[in-house]
């Protein structure tokens, strides 16, 4: 159950902190533009980056992320527990349960590394555009963080 408990903690800090980085970077108009004028800057920096990434922020922050494949753990434990079980001495139901639940925490653990890989690569994603989004502010003389 700890190792569960560490697993999910584990989860929400990288789900936060991808959230946390997928921001849109703070802008500031370094050599004195209006705030129209930086509107306007921001709209076609916004353009650009999304031509020259093929990435486009809005859409990728609205697609959910992957439903982690089932593995059959819970099965392939249960099978292993049966016999195991049946090997020790003619205690297959007792091994299929045990291996089930031995299987069922693989399963969460495997669904928990799934939707990492996923939340890494959407945050990557994010990662690419907004570099190209700063490049082109920068370019406009903004100071971007």
């Amino acid at each position: 159950m700890r190792h569960f408990l560490l697993i999910a903690a584990g989860v929400a800090a990288i789900l936060l902190a991808a959230a946390a980085g997928a921001q849109k970077p703070a802008v500031y108009p370094a050599k004195g533009q209006s705030a129209q004028q930086q509107q306007s800057d921001d709209g076609a920096c916004y353009s650009w980056a999304k031509s020259n990434t093929g990435i486009d922020p809005a859409a990728v922050a609205q697609t959910p992320l992957p439903k982690p494949r089932p593995g059959g753990e819970r099965l392939k434990g249960a099978a292993r527990g049966a016999v195991v079980g049946e090997i020790a001495g003619d205690h297959a139901g007792e091994g299929a349960a045990a291996g089930a639940v031995i299987g069922g925490a693989k399963a969460r653990q495997n669904k928990a590394a799934q939707q990492q890989q996923a939340q890494a690569q959407q945050q990557q994603t994010l990662d690419t555009y907004y570099r190209a989004y700063g490049a082109c502010m920068e370019g406009r003389g903004y100071t971007v963080k």
